[in-house]
């Protein structure tokens, strides 16, 4: 599983013009799932997610985390994280899993973060064409794949 977070000021997203989700201060986090992904990668994820140290402190220093301001996540299924470019300039999405393995994966995270944050998140469609908006706070932008955690 591999997932871009973005420290947000404020972020939405739009399915068919009209906005799905909004969100405040927090984490805009684009996920995307692939087949070997399970339910320990979403265990290990969510707990970094919502435990990072990015968010400034009194200070100014990024010391704080998002349980820590009570921030928000809107969280975005985006399968073409997985896209492979090492042949040709078409890339290839083979490693991105198929919607029956994926959709329950992506269900699975959101509850997981839910609980871990005490409040609903907001979500885009799995599958849907969206349009997302975010201001970058900072900017703040970190990548993390669940594969390379050992």
């Amino acid at each position: 599983m591999i997932v871009v977070i973005q420290r947000a000021s404020e972020a939405s997203v739009k399915i068919d013009g009209k906005i799905k989700s909004q969100i405040g201060l927090g984490l805009m986090i684009l996920v995307g799932i692939e087949e070997a992904d399970t339910q320990e990668d979403i265990s290990w994820l969510c707990n970094k997610i919502v435990n990072l140290r990015i968010f400034p402190d009194e200070n100014g220093v990024m010391n704080k985390s998002l349980l820590e301001i009570s921030g928000e996540i809107l969280l975005i299924s985006q399968f073409t994280l997985h896209a492979s470019t090492k042949k040709g300039n078409r890339p290839s999405y083979i490693k991105a899993a198929r919607p029956e393995t994926a959709i329950p994966l992506y269900e699975a995270l959101i509850a997981s973060l839910e609980l871990s944050i005490g409040k609903p998140i907001g979500t885009g469609e799995f599958g849907a064409d969206m349009k997302v908006s975010l201001v970058n706070d900072g900017p703040v932008t970190i990548l993390i794949d669940s594969k390379d955690r050992k």
